[in-house]
């Protein structure tokens, strides 16, 4: 699709302001993963709120603590239109701001799953309008803590996964502990992926698109995804698998890099 592809729907409907920011594409849709049954995602960055009766409110901790959404009908797909202010997202920088993380917050906690997800794909998005914006919020996303907040939180659930696994194996539940030690790997799978800037672990469904797109040392994608659909899965003794996804887990957390 070209620009025009995607900007005309919003014209046609007076869905685009005039002084717009930025428009951008986000989701599937922005990196190629979108399918026949997808949604298009667009977020509008505006300088001021605007008003309307059809668009539905959501609530965010910001101040206005309310982003607009306009969903609409178009070439056989459903659209939904975020209008963020751009106040908002500097908001929002603000809180994953290194002085926060130094002060040892716990900076993401800080976002709700909506901000968070806006923060993860500046990196993706597609720009229509305002690619100078975006370039701008991306380099000031990449200069902020949320990389290093983010990483940190994924390898903190590592963490809790491998030790819930350990000690229920330790008591002989090996069904909870084969679901911890899942738990775990997709933490540790995030952690590394966050680590080379692909953000984006509360849609799980996007993992494997979302490790093919960066090269790993680590663990290829054929290991992984050998792990992620457990081929190698014993039920009548899973203790060999459960070993060694712990081991993995350890390694892979060795090997991130929080700074």
């Amino acid at each position: 699709m070209s620009v025009d592809d995607w900007l005309n729907p919003l014209r046609e409907r007076d869905l685009l302001p005039d002084g717009a920011l930025a428009a951008f594409v986000v989701g599937s849709a922005a990196r190629g993963w979108h399918n026949a049954r997808s949604d298009y995602d667009i977020y509008i960055v505006t300088g001021t709120q605007g008003n309307s009766d059809t668009r539905n409110p959501i609530p965010v901790p910001l101040d206005p603590p309310l982003v607009m959404s306009e969903t609409f009908y178009a070439q056989d797909k459903r659209w939904e239109v975020k209008y963020w202010l751009e106040t908002q997202i500097n908001q929002m920088l603000a809180k994953v701001s290194w002085d926060i993380y130094e002060q040892g917050t716990s900076a993401v906690d800080e976002l709700t799953f909506v901000e968070e997800l806006a923060l993860s794909r500046l990196n993706s998005c597609l720009p229509l309008l305002g690619e100078a914006w975006v370039l701008d919020s991306r380099r000031r996303l990449a200069e902020s803590a949320f990389r290093s907040c983010v990483v940190v939180r994924s390898l903190g659930s590592v963490d809790d996964a491998v030790e819930d696994a350990l000690g229920q194996m330790e008591a002989g539940d090996l069904e909870s502990a084969t679901l911890s030690a899942r738990n775990a790997f997709g933490h540790a799978i995030d952690a590394l992926l966050e680590s080379e800037g692909e953000f984006g672990s509360h849609l799980s469904k996007w993992r494997p698109n979302r490790f093919k797109a960066v090269a790993q040392e680590a663990l290829s994608f054929e290991r992984y995804w050998e792990l992620e659909t457990m081929r190698t899965y014993d039920p009548s003794d899973p203790r060999p698998w459960i070993k060694d996804i712990l081991t993995l887990c350890q390694d892979i957390a060795m090997r991130v890099d929080v700074s």
